[in-house]
């Protein structure tokens, strides 16, 4: 309401005043703004929402002007090289630049704190290799799995069409077709969109089961099955939680609901999409493998896998126990960290709810260790994969294999305006507004897509090769180190405990036995 009258207001000084100096001298001009700024400071005396236009009537109008221009003035001219969130102008720069193909070398050193404690380094061999010609794939697929995958080192992370606009889904398929890697769906549905450049997909589907869902929001598993047979789509994944977010369901407002995402979901088109914070097709851990089950037996014996933010240790156990007792475990497991981006989401969830990815790598690769089940469970790491030296470090941290999401967006045009759930991005990533998202060409991104994942990937392992190694399974955690205070440092061997295979079944430690004894796969125990 404010705006809007403040606007009008504005509009007719600026009419009055054209037309003062089209018929008469200066003065009739100062005259017809100062009159129609007194009526603007009589609008703010008496208006009642805003204290500070009543307090300072149209001057006050200046904060709300640089309140909302805060975020540009912060990120372009007041923030530091190094310091800006939640991606600094740096790695900014250095996604833009390999994105475009140009240099990203910078001069003079590094301008880090590098004695700050928490700073972290890659230790460099005094026997580097050279940099293998190929770069190396994950294989995904257990002994269940039919028809597995080799998953390439970097990926594009779940982003749903409806949360992305068209053209940006199109860019990023396109770019993951013409470079080889995977492009997960989000769990917004999978639209023609996914499918018209024939790019490898990771269907995922999460609270909502948008895409194969029943008209009472249930899992439709005749529709999954014929979607998931799709040439296209070569892993299917559960979302089980979502870093930025976990424990709560994912919104899509109303006015992003169009005909076409409607059709995709599933869903009413015009009203506000709430998935449910919790799952329909199962209650227990048991449940939840038997359901990954289930999607691998209905696609066909493709790869099955899930999404979580981790929480509960306890809890984490207690799925791992339920493989070992149903025989069968999921063919992947993204880890999703607490650092990772959204659309949308509470303040609160965003930055104190949730497992960070170092703590959530970590712990899902030792479980899985421990209980004798790494060998057949490949791991994902998703959130603020960006360079890669990120890259080489979540590998370290214990994942098999990366996805990017901002970075991947950053390449097709994002300007981390941070209007996301406004469906006011200003350069046509995170919208369903046409006008806007025209401005995106696809060709052109499609292109920086591809060239982001080639460089990163070929980033990381020219870091891999100046530590000595050639595959990623050869990295060790004694291979990154921390600054823990201004005088030590620690490396992650001696940082964080790594189990042997196989010892939570035969003698867990100390540390984990509590957990352990109490992990049960019929509940799921905090």
């Amino acid at each position: 309401m404010r705006t809007g009258a403040v606007a009008l207001t504005l509009l007719v000084a600026v009419a009055a005043a054209v037309a003062a100096v089209a018929v008469g001298p200066w003065w009739w001009t100062a005259a017809a703004v100062l009159a129609l700024l007194g009526l603007l400071g009589l609008y703010d005396l008496t208006q009642r929402r805003h204290s500070v236009l009543r307090n300072y009537p149209v001057i006050g109008h200046a904060r709300y002007l640089l309140e909302k221009i805060r975020p540009e003035l912060q990120q372009y001219f007041v923030e530091r090289n190094f310091d800006g969130r939640p991606f600094d102008r740096d790695t900014r720069s250095i996604v833009y630049e390999r994105a475009k193909g140009t240099a990203a070398e910078e001069p003079y050193g590094t301008e880090l704190d590098v004695y700050r404690s928490g700073h972290e380094f890659l230790v460099p061999s005094m026997a580097p290799r050279p940099v293998p010609d190929d770069p190396p794939r994950v294989r995904i697929g257990g002994p269940d799995c039919a028809k597995p995958y080799d998953m390439a080192l970097l990926n594009v992370s779940a982003m749903s069409f409806g949360s992305l606009s068209a053209q940006a889904v199109l860019a990023l398929n396109k770019g993951a077709a013409d470079g080889g890697f995977a492009h997960d769906t989000g769990e917004g549905g999978l639209s023609e969109y996914h499918l018209r450049h024939g790019g490898d997909l990771v269907w995922e589907i999460g609270t909502g089961y948008f895409g194969c869902r029943t008209d009472d929001g249930d899992f439709d598993a005749g529709e999954f099955a014929d979607k998931a047979a799709h040439d296209s789509v070569k892993c299917v994944s559960l979302k089980l939680s979502q870093g930025a977010k976990p424990g709560i369901g994912g919104v899509l407002p109303g006015a992003k609901v169009n005909a076409e995402i409607a059709r995709v979901r599933d869903v009413p088109q015009g009203e506000t999409v709430v998935s449910p914070p919790y799952h329909r097709v199962f209650g227990t851990p048991r449940e939840l493998i038997r359901f990954i089950a289930r999607m691998r037996e209905l696609s066909g014996g493709k790869p099955a896998g899930f999404r979580l933010c981790v929480g509960s240790r306890r809890q984490f156990l207690a799925v791992c126990k339920a493989m070992v007792e149903e025989g069968t475990a999921p063919d992947f497991i993204i880890v999703d960290g607490a650092e990772g981006g959204t659309g949308a989401a509470p303040l609160e969830f965003a930055d104190h709810v949730g497992t960070p990815l170092t703590e959530g790598l970590t712990t899902v690769h030792n479980a899985l260790v421990g209980a004798g089940l790494r060998d057949r469970v490949r791991i994902g790491a998703s959130g603020k994969i960006a360079t890669g030296s990120d890259l080489v470090k979540r590998m370290v941290q214990g994942a098999d294999y990366g996805n990017a999401a901002r970075a991947m967006m950053f390449a097709v045009g994002c300007i981390q305006a941070q209007r996301c759930h406004t469906n006011t991005c200003p350069v046509g990533v995170t919208t369903q507004d046409p006008r806007r998202a025209r401005a995106l060409d696809v060709g052109d991104k499609s292109v920086r897509v591809r060239r982001l994942q080639e460089s990163t990937v070929a980033s990381a392992l020219q870091i891999m090769a100046s530590m000595g190694v050639t595959d990623p399974s050869q990295l060790r955690p004694h291979m990154l180190r921390q600054r823990v205070d201004p005088y030590t440092v620690r490396s992650y061997d001696e940082l964080y405990e790594w189990l042997a295979p196989g010892q939570l079944l035969a003698e867990p430690p100390a540390s984990w036995a509590a957990d352990w004894a109490a992990a049960d796969p019929d509940r799921f125990t905090v």
